[in-house]
């Protein structure tokens, strides 16, 4: 299969495998969504790493395949696509992308579904969509604008260039920069330690954050505030409260 989900105390990885370059086909895209839907329902998977492999993280789309196809095909195409990518941003628990080599077009959407972006020293990131005669199709110009701003969004889809890692790193595409050799360890690392957490309260955070980014500021504290009080309900805020009354902060064991 070109996309598996390997899980192991409390991480799930989401594994590319579709050598050479881990190209995003029709059926990638499709199995990309089975695998993060089963990632999202499945228990023992409380924080997720996406990962291309050790060489590449995904150099986007299957050019052959687009080119066979025609305005209709993309029409009915085109939301199937978008709902792969969406379905790893819906996943309700912790994702870190450990983007190692080339995350380009499809590539760098899909990372953009990520909460935090990992890249190794020669990582590439960018949109060269353009240089098809194209703009982003799978939520490329939603999620990068509202990453790194509009302007800076403008000028890597415009341009179609690509951006080294010092430079993701300095216009907030990616969060940390780290040797090549350790970027999944790092992202592994970063991934288990929040699936200890409390995973109802990471749930809402993250829905908070991300549903209020898509809001009115009234709107999104009201999204908090309803998120906050049903977190009263759970088992994690009662062991979280007593173990701070009883041991001092920072001492609560919620798995």
């Amino acid at each position: 299969m070109t996309v598996h989900l390997e899980a192991a105390d409390g991480v799930g990885t989401i594994r590319l495998d579709r050598p050479p370059m881990n190209a995003l086909d029709i059926a990638t895209q499709d199995r990309l969504r089975e695998v993060a839907e089963e990632a999202a329902r499945r228990d023992d998977v409380r924080a997720v790493v996406v990962w291309g492999g050790e060489k590449v993280f995904a150099a986007g789309a299957d050019i052959k395949e687009m080119q066979a196809m025609g305005y209709q095909d993309m029409v009915d195409r085109s939301r199937a696509l978008q709902d792969s990518f969406t379905a790893v941003a819906r996943i309700p628990k912790p994702v870190v992308a450990a983007v190692n080599g080339y995350a380009l077009g499809g590539g760098c959407e899909l990372a953009l579904c990520a909460d935090v972006r990992i890249a190794g020293e020669r990582a590439k990131l960018g949109q060269p969509e353009i240089l098809l005669g194209l703009i982003p199709g799978a939520g490329g110009t939603q999620r990068l604008s509202r990453l790194v701003g509009p302007a800076k969004a403008k000028d890597l889809i415009f341009t179609g260039r690509q951006v080294r890692a010092d430079e993701a790193l300095s216009i907030g595409l990616v969060d940390r920069v780290v040797p090549d050799a350790e970027v999944y360890e790092q992202a592994h690392a970063w991934a288990a330690q929040l699936a200890q957490g409390p995973a109802y309260a990471l749930r809402a955070a993250k829905e908070a954050v991300d549903g209020g980014l898509e809001t009115d500021l009234e709107t999104g504290l009201t999204i908090e505030r309803t998120l906050f009080a049903g977190l009263f309900a759970t088992e994690d805020r009662e062991t979280g409260m007593r173990s701070f009354v009883e041991e001092g902060p920072g001492k609560a064991k919620f798995v």
